[in-house]
């Protein structure tokens, strides 16, 4: 159950960080220019923006263009633009950031230099959405470290109380070893390997169990992560491979702290 947990808040925190890449490979600013602007100080300003290091591409957007895509936007209700002239929009440009500067300090400095072009009439970028979506993803993650390391806790305490039981079940045996003179190390040795065992079984399952449940969720989740684009994942093997490791190492470390605890009353 507590690598189940832990496992469902890494699937969380994947597909958060994968919906957040998707924002940052959308995440533009768009310039307002001024419409008194020629089509020459529009190419020298395109220019001097796309020198700028935070910036990947600009992409200009006229006047025409832009009461297309308005129209195109609003679908059946464009009606409602009857009237009014076709250039009542402003040219804007269109930046996309570079994935290394795409965080809020460097976006906000980026949005300062354009404000301070005497041709730049307004900027805006998404930039709340992006802060929102990188503070769930920071919560998410913490919660999963601190509800993980509880749930370690406590698995920790039961495995070593399940091995106490096992000791004392095998107790005739032990002393049987050590009788004929077996070192400690061998006698904790088939523990520690059924600790190992157990623990990386209940890893298994617990992947198996979130795998199902995941799909079972499936199409349901899928319909909100589908209107941004990003589709839903699973962990990937890296992951995968880090529950398995981790239920077989809480598996071991249980038994032999356990281990060495009887062991250590027992000589006594």
């Amino acid at each position: 159950m507590a690598l189940f947990v832990f496992g469902a808040f890494m699937v969380a925190e994947e597909n958060l960080q994968s919906l957040f890449r998707k924002w940052g490979d959308q995440l533009q600013l768009n310039a307002y220019l001024d419409k008194a602007l020629s089509p020459a100080q529009i190419t020298l300003l395109q220019d001097r923006i796309q020198s700028f290091p935070e910036v990947e591409r600009v992409h200009y957007i006229s006047r025409e263009q832009a009461w297309k895509d308005f129209r195109a936007a609003l679908g059946p209700q464009s009606n409602v633009l009857e009237g009014l002239p076709e250039d009542v929009l402003p040219p804007s440009f269109e930046i996309f950031v570079k994935p290394f500067h795409r965080d809020s300090p460097l976006v906000e400095a980026l949005a300062s230099r354009l404000r301070k072009e005497k041709a730049v009439t307004a900027v805006e970028y998404p930039q709340e959405s992006v802060d929102r979506l990188s503070l769930g993803i920071l919560i998410v993650e913490w919660a999963k470290w601190a509800v993980g390391a509880i749930l370690f806790v406590v698995t920790f305490f039961i495995v070593g109380s399940v091995v106490r039981l096992g000791i004392a079940a095998r107790k005739d045996e032990i002393e049987i070893m050590q009788w004929v003179g077996a070192s400690e190390e061998l006698i904790q040795a088939p523990f520690v390997i059924e600790g190992i065992i157990q623990g990386i079984i209940g890893a298994s399952l617990s992947l198996l169990c979130l795998w199902t449940l995941w799909l079972l969720l499936l199409d349901q989740l899928s319909i909100p992560f589908g209107l941004f684009g990003s589709p839903l994942q699973f962990i990937d093997w890296r992951d995968i491979a880090l529950v398995v490791a981790m239920g077989g190492l809480l598996g071991a470390s249980g038994s032999l702290f356990s281990l060495r605890r009887f062991m250590k009353t027992w000589r006594g």
